[in-house]
């Protein structure tokens, strides 16, 4: 992982601890946290049709979005996940699942290709 990133998870961390509030941050509410964050992300679109101008929602999007990472950051900091390597394993795993061949311009989902 970047060293940018490294320093980024620090900061999100020590935000966390200076407040003591890792004593809250249970995988379960964790979890939570990122569902609930991730529905006030889906909210900014409800009812939006199909012509919503995201640059019109930019600010909300990016505040509901830096959410939910933080939320995933914290969460994989309580388990011990290392972020980069569950993100390239997933990677890998969509990679079999997806071959480029079968899914090109496709929105199918894999059982489907």
């Amino acid at each position: 992982m970047s060293d940018s990133f490294e320093e980024l998870k620090k900061e999100i961390t020590q935000f966390r601890d200076e407040r003591n509030w890792k004593q809250f941050h249970t995988p379960k509410d964790l979890a939570i946290s990122i569902s609930l964050e991730a529905a006030e992300l889906l909210e900014i679109f409800q009812w939006s049709g199909t012509d919503l101008v995201v640059e019109k929602k930019r600010d909300r999007i990016e505040e509901e979005l830096a959410d939910v990472m933080m939320y995933c950051l914290l969460m994989a900091d309580i388990t011990g996940m290392d972020m980069e390597e569950i993100l390239r394993k997933k990677l890998r795993k969509n990679a079999a699942k997806y071959p480029v061949d079968k899914s090109y311009g496709k929105s199918d989902k894999y059982t489907e290709l």
